[in-house]
């Protein structure tokens, strides 16, 4: 019996500490945050331009049943939207951040977004070709893509670079 008490107050003992660490001494900080803010800032500024004139092209009409012009209409806002979405992509990762972790990670969150986009593209043929489907995108180990994109984005104060939500 004495041995069960040792045990229950070690285990109790050992989680204890493990909160304290966990809540006063373990790193707060995000694994994608990246040292170079004024990579981030001018990223953010370069994205919200594009949101802007993304916004520009929304078409909140209701699609009539399997109408294919109005899908073929539909494909070419998407393609449309995702050329904005690319060119402002293309203008963020054409300067390379500063810090050793940015210039890490943000290879990869490009390449996820370039999926993403391809993914939109994919979408758009589907709809010029006649099919009324819902989007769909990749997902790693079980994540959606655009959510491994949008963590990064929001990890670096980056929020109109997260993946547009239009589809």
């Amino acid at each position: 019996m004495r041995w069960g008490r040792i045990g229950a107050v070690a285990a109790f003992l050992a989680l204890a500490l493990f909160w304290i660490w966990a809540l006063l001494f373990a790193s707060k900080e995000s694994i994608n945050r990246i040292g170079d803010r004024e990579w981030s800032n001018r990223a953010e500024s370069i994205c919200a331009a594009a949101r802007e004139e993304r916004e520009a092209l929304a078409d909140y009409r209701e699609l009539a049943g399997e109408d294919a012009a109005m899908l073929a209409e539909r494909a070419d806002l998407v393609d449309q939207a995702t050329d904005i979405v690319e060119d402002a992509l293309d203008e963020v990762v054409v300067v390379i951040p500063i810090d050793e972790k940015g210039q890490g990670i943000v290879p990869d969150w490009e390449a996820d977004y370039r999926r993403y986009l391809a993914d939109r593209r994919t979408y758009s043929e589907r709809l010029r070709n006649g099919e009324d489907v819902p989007f769909s995108e990749t997902a790693i180990e079980g994540i959606p893509i655009s959510e491994r994109i949008e963590r990064f984005a929001n990890d670096n104060d980056m929020s109109s670079c997260a993946p547009p939500t239009d589809l």
